[in-house]
């Protein structure tokens, strides 16, 4: 066995765990409850819940994509038993990117109707697939993977492509309209399914 390659993955799954439970609670900071001035009524409260749907809607849509992304990375460090020094170099800077989220996710709440705040959230989202993708591929190329198929190496293969590609639809949706761009990001939740 090569001098940089270790035989557990245990270290790199606990950090992986915690940038995910910290990102996924950062998110909820982004919705803060405005402050209002007197007389203050139902009808008030109703109309500033109403102006916050947007940022509801990024909080949980980004929330449901790193639910996602980290069910993905769990089911491959599944297979991978050992890592080295590039591979945890690049679940470091994968892990970068996903710590970013809730930064993109509270610019595409505030200004989500402007097309560079949503290319901001599409690029961080296509770096996140793009290096999950790599990740697995290095792994598998340099059999760090255990007791699986080719076919399930293809499996997840495919599924790591599917963040990338809704990743690009969004951004060239920008174009059309940055306001529903971020329904691209829904085919990843159905394909997800699909491959399951």
């Amino acid at each position: 066995m090569a001098k940089d390659v270790w035989e557990t993955t245990d270290r790199i799954e606990t950090l992986v765990d915690g940038i995910f439970a910290i990102a996924m609670t950062l998110l909820v900071l982004n919705l803060t409850v405005p402050e209002l001035t007197n007389p203050i009524g139902d009808l008030t409260i109703y109309a500033v819940l109403m102006g916050l749907i947007p940022k509801f809607f990024t909080y949980a849509l980004s929330f449901i994509l790193l639910a996602i992304f980290w069910k993905v990375n769990h089911s491959q460090f599944y297979y991978i038993k050992r890592i080295n020094t590039p591979l945890l170099w690049i679940t470091i800077i994968w892990l970068l990117f996903v710590a970013l989220v809730p930064f993109s996710t509270s610019l595409t709440g505030e200004y989500g109707n402007l097309q560079s705040a949503q290319i901001f959230f599409d690029l961080n989202l296509l770096a996140i697939g793009l290096l999950s993708a790599l990740l697995w591929y290095y792994a598998t190329e340099k059999k760090f993977t255990d007791e699986i198929t080719s076919e399930e190496i293809h499996k997840i293969r495919i599924i790591n492509l599917m963040l990338p590609a809704a990743a690009l639809f969004a951004i060239g949706l920008t174009f059309i309209s940055p306001s529903w761009s971020s329904l691209a990001y829904a085919s990843i939740i159905v394909g997800e399914r699909l491959f399951k």
